[in-house]
């Protein structure tokens, strides 16, 4: 299985990281956190603040209005190629410079924890008892066949906390299995689902689901072992939660202030919660079966998805658990974006704050695919393979479409991939708003392809990516074919292999 995962890596990482989507207010704001802390050893994004209108105003001075995680964890990185840049005679603060440092950041976060995601997500489902080529349809389902690409190849958070919350899920499904380790998952459980929560607040009621999971799997090992595995987890979720609070004291004088508190301009986040009330039924309709901001138009497969989370009920106590924790995940993002007054995410691809449902989803689709025979299969197969032919129109042109547009996919992405006018933005990170010639297509375009900057065009400019599909599904299927479970399955809850 070796070869398999990291055939299925590359495959991933390859396909994020080949592409660069440039800025956005989203990605500024987070962005302008980075630069503050790396340029103007700060947090304020003062010299900043016209890349963007998402940012917060407490104590005379700006800040990012987001969740702090994903730019917190881009900032070493940026940190140590800054001055890598000024010793080859590059200045990190002209437009090439930030280019290149928010594109590493974007591949490092968003795409590097995705990717991971997906063999992790593999890995799950091939220890709850799918065959290999289910759980490979499920994680190449979530990897490239919904919109978890698009969030990949973008400095937000959302892909981001999925990621987290799924390396999660892994640990907590293994306390109390074979191999021991059992205080050292608990400790993995909290940090990832802690800096989930850092980098997407939403999180925190999945982080609670997977720490009852935890305490569910703990218990049975006796008393005195299992709280030394519910304190390991509540350790280091309390350590991510000390470095929120002491960058809201830094930011806004208290460790209790959330920078959505201090955000001017946005009077729906004065209702309920932040925002979020109570589901709306058009919303849900809309965020599950619209042209506008459906996910099931974008990844279809996914329709069949709680079918496959049902069978887990009655595949024994652990997939059982599995199910209902990634059931109620599921479901609760969802019902949040249909909750929350700005449901439809601004510019966004599908309804970016149920996106984060999808790899939940996904393991429902890997017990799905080992249950049917091998005619329903290929019509599975078929229909997933749609949402990546859709996935890759909108990586390649926008994955960000403008809020105005009722039908992104046929009215922008689709005419504009089928004319070879690819990488479409032009917002860049240094500026805050749209260029007026943006829908005649005649701006400077500030995002690219790889296979741009290798000096191709349209659509000769995806070829290379092409090439890199090729090697890594021969890679994945010649594997697949050599592993005895491919046919049969892995019943049951086996020994709990090595951390992926």
């Amino acid at each position: 299985m070796t070869r398999t995962r990291v055939s299925l890596f590359v495959l991933l990482f390859a396909s994020y990281a080949y592409f660069y989507q440039a800025g956005g207010w989203n990605q500024n704001s987070r962005f302008n956190l980075v630069r503050a802390i790396t340029n103007e050893h700060t947090l304020s994004v003062d010299p900043f603040r016209h890349d963007t209108g998402d940012k917060a105003f407490a104590n005379g001075h700006y800040y990012s209005d987001k969740a702090p995680g994903l730019a917190l964890t881009a900032t070493p990185l940026v940190a140590l190629v800054r001055p890598v840049m000024h010793l080859f005679g590059g200045d990190p603060e002209t437009y090439g410079g930030i280019a290149l440092l928010s594109y590493l950041s974007t591949v490092f976060t968003a795409g590097l924890f995705t990717a991971l995601a997906g063999v992790s997500l593999l890995t799950i489902c091939l220890e709850l008892g799918a065959g290999v080529t289910g759980a490979l349809f499920a994680a190449l389902t979530f990897g490239l066949a919904s919109p978890m690409w698009a969030l990949a190849t973008i400095f937000i958070g959302h892909g981001f906390a999925a990621a987290l919350l799924v390396f999660a899920l892994q640990e907590a499904m293994r306390v109390g299995g074979a191999g021991g380790g059992d205080v050292r998952r608990g400790a993995l459980v909290g940090l990832y689902a802690g800096w989930a929560t850092v980098s997407e607040f939403p999180a925190a009621i999945p982080a609670v689901l997977l720490a009852v999971l935890v305490a569910r799997h703990a218990w049975p090992l006796g008393r005195p072992r299992a709280v030394r595995v519910i304190a390991a987890m509540a350790a280091t979720a309390l350590a991510c939660a000390a470095v929120l609070m002491v960058y809201q004291w830094a930011c806004f004088g208290s460790p209790f202030h959330i920078a959505y508190s201090s955000e001017p301009g946005y009077v729906g986040m004065q209702q309920g919660v932040f925002g979020v009330t109570l589901p709306k039924g058009i919303r849900l309709r809309r965020i599950l079966f619209g042209q506008y901001r459906g996910l099931l138009p974008l990844a279809p497969a996914l329709a069949v998805a709680p079918f496959g989370l049902a069978l887990m009920l009655f595949k024994g106590p652990r997939p059982r658990r599995a199910a209902l924790v990634a059931t109620a995940i599921a479901v609760y993002f969802v019902l949040l974006n249909a909750s929350y007054a700005y449901w439809e995410g601004g510019w966004s691809y599908g309804p970016r704050h149920a996106e984060p449902a999808i790899p939940f989803l996904c393991i429902g689709l890997a017990a799905l695919w080992s249950a049917l025979p091998r005619p329903a299969r290929w019509g599975l197969g078929l229909v997933s393979a749609c949402g990546a032919a859709v996935t890759l129109v909108a990586v390649s042109t926008m994955p960000l479409p403008p809020a105005d547009i009722r039908r992104p996919v046929q009215e922008l992405m689709w005419p504009a991939f089928v004319d070879g006018d690819l990488s479409l933005n032009t917002q860049t990170f240094v500026s805050g708003g749209v260029d007026p010639n943006f829908r005649a297509h005649t701006a400077p375009k500030a995002s690219f392809n790889l296979g741009m900057k290798a000096g191709l065009d349209g659509h000769a400019s995806l070829l290379p990516l092409a090439l890199i599909w090729m090697g890594c599904f021969a890679g994945i299927s010649g594997a697949s074919r050599r592993s005895p479970a491919a046919a049969t399955g892995s019943p049951g809850f086996p020994a709990a292999p090595g951390s992926v």
